[in-house]
């Protein structure tokens, strides 16, 4: 039987299924066939050669040993949390401020290699971009939870903090749900938001072992400080996010007319 009597075939049986019905091909018509190509994500985080540069050898290990993508998205979760306990420890315990950030860094890192696996073994898909988004929001709300709860800054700040790095994100996404492209811009996109959180994790270490434990200025603390920078380097991220999907849209519009 030729191929395109074989698509014909298919394609009468799953109409069948669905009680429709649809009309015989004249004679001589070609049936279209139908085509399945590599998925390709719309849009990537840049990332810097440099960090990059880094995951090589873990990527080749990955695919000998044939690990899963999705797996080392689940990871990150597991080094947020890491980061999200150390932060809430550190409250009894604070040379924790140390473990936390860096574990921040473990999460990033891990952020970038699942998605470098994902394309150097065949395995993107638009499944693996919910698994790469959604870990990444669970990720922020455990480590600034934690900051919340570290007793070194105010409940609420932190909580702000996972809020503003929930907007940030989705904020970033609607371009892509809109059709346009996903926006990673502005001064308080994820990567910036853990080297803020370090600075302040180190800083107010360095204070409570150096500074007598004097750790706050004008009534707040080191962290309350770095949890309002985020909320406020998120309000700018954002408004640069919709300015330039709200561009691209006015683009796509004016090509459309």
């Amino acid at each position: 039987m030729s191929e395109p009597l074989i698509a014909e075939d298919k394609v009468a049986a799953h109409s069948r299924r669905a009680g429709t019905a649809i009309p015989d091909p004249q004679p001589g018509a070609t049936v279209p066939q139908c085509t399945i190509s590599a998925y390709q994500p719309t849009s990537r985080r840049p990332i810097a050669d440099g960090f990059r540069a880094t995951a090589g050898l873990a990527v080749r290990s990955c695919l000998r040993w044939n690990i899963h993508p999705d797996i080392i998205s689940y990871l990150s979760m597991v080094a947020a949390a890491g980061a999200g306990f150390c932060f809430w420890g550190a409250g009894s315990k604070p040379w924790l401020l140390i473990v936390g950030p860096l574990l921040c860094y473990v999460r990033l890192w891990m952020n970038m290699l699942d998605g470098m696996v994902a394309l150097a073994a065949d395995k993107a898909s638009s499944r693996g971009e919910i698994l790469n988004d959604l870990p990444d929001r669970v990720s922020d709300v455990l480590i600034f939870a934690g900051v919340a709860h570290s007793g070194w800054c105010a409940i609420p700040s932190g909580y702000w903090a996972a809020i503003m790095a929930l907007l940030i994100a989705y904020v970033g996404m609607l371009g892509q749900a809109v059709g346009v492209q996903r926006q990673f811009g502005g001064i308080m996109s994820k990567p910036w938001r853990m080297v803020v959180l370090h600075i302040g994790a180190w800083l107010t270490l360095a204070l409570l072992w150096w500074n007598a434990g004097h750790i706050r200025w004008s009534s707040l603390t080191v962290l309350d400080w770095t949890c309002v920078a985020v909320v406020i380097g998120g309000m700018q991220t954002i408004f640069v996010r919709l300015r330039r999907i709200l561009a691209l849209l006015a683009a796509k519009d004016e090509r459309c007319a």
